[in-house]
């Protein structure tokens, strides 16, 4: 097992892919496969996650910056596109192009949760209130 003096440097896997595994089939080790954690995985395989509890630590963990691949290193990189698998042409353009499809669908869902909320804290019309 390593601890945290065996890195030496930041891990090349995607924070980001790993806090999606994670949150989304988390339970069953997801993640946990995808950072090289084999024997681990299997375990949360088979408690489903250690009844959740687990999973809850490790997805704060991951999101917190603090999860660690198989070598010890901090899978601590959010951006594929700026990662070392990046700079070795080995991300596929069709990934980063989706990737950056995602983003933009994610901005302009919050910029639509922004003007939704607006409307709805709005002060309504006091006029019909009063009655005639």
């Amino acid at each position: 097992m390593h601890g945290p003096s065996d890195s030496d440097g930041p891990s090349e896997k995607s924070r980001t892919v790993a806090l999606a595994l994670a949150v989304t089939i988390g339970v069953f080790g997801a993640h946990r496969f995808y950072a090289g954690k084999t024997n681990t995985a299997l375990l949360m395989l088979i408690t489903l996650g250690g009844l959740g509890l687990w999973w809850l630590y490790d997805v704060i963990l991951i999101a917190a910056g603090g999860f660690r691949d198989d070598e010890g290193r901090l899978i601590s990189d959010w951006d594929p596109s700026s990662s070392s698998l990046y700079n070795r042409n080995q991300v596929p353009e069709v990934v980063l192009d989706e990737l950056e499809a995602l983003r933009s669908e994610v901005a302009e869902l919050a910029e639509r949760l922004d003007f939704t909320e607006r409307l709805l804290t709005r002060p309504q019309n006091q006029d019909v209130d009063r009655g005639s």
